[in-house]
C-alpha cells in the first residue's frame, strides 16, 4: 500500500511541475536571465514549505511513513564540496535547461531527446562516485 501512495505521490508532484510549467526550458531560460519571477517564486515556495516541514517535524507533529522522527544530519566538514557541487549542478541546470526533477516528466511529455539528459545525469553521477575520495572535503 504504501508504494501506490509513493508513487500517486510522484504523479501528483510530475502533474503539479508540468502544469507550474517547471519543466518549460523558457520558464528556465527566464530565470537563469532574471526575466522573470516566476521560477524564483516557485522555488522560493519549495523552501517556506521545506521549513515549515522542519519546524513541523522537530515539535515532533510530522513523522516518515514507518512512524519515525526525521533523522536530522548536520555536515560539519568544510562547505567547499558543496559550493563546487552546488556550481556544477547550476551549470549543468543552465546548459541543459532542466534539472534531474523533471528529466522523466519530459520524456513522458514527449521529448525524446531528453534520454540523452538522462543518461549524461547517470553517467555524471557515476563519474562522481569514482571520484568522490579526490574532491575537495
Amino acid at each position: 500500500m504504501q508504494k501506490i501512495i509513493i508513487l500517486l505521490i510522484g504523479v501528483l508532484f510530475g502533474i503539479t511541475l508540468t502544469k507550474g510549467e517547471v519543466i518549460s526550458w523558457y520558464r528556465i531560460y527566464e530565470m537563469f536571465r532574471f526575466e522573470s519571477f516566476h521560477m524564483f517564486g516557485i522555488i522560493g515556495s519549495a523552501v517556506v514549505i521545506g521549513v515549515l516541514i522542519k519546524i513541523l517535524s522537530k515539535k515532533g507533529v510530522l513523522k516518515t511513513m514507518y512512524k519515525n522522527n526525521f533523522e536530522e544530519r548536520i555536515y560539519k566538514k568544510g562547505w567547499k564540496k558543496y559550493l563546487f557541487g552546488g556550481i556544477i549542478f547550476g551549470l549543468g541546470w543552465a546548459f541543459a535547461g532542466s534539472c534531474p526533477g523533471p528529466i522523466y516528466m519530459l520524456i513522458g511529455a514527449g521529448y525524446p531527446q531528453i534520454v540523452i539528459l538522462l543518461v549524461s545525469a547517470i553517467l555524471g553521477a557515476f563519474v562522481q562516485g569514482l571520484v568522490a575520495h579526490k574532491l575537495p572535503k
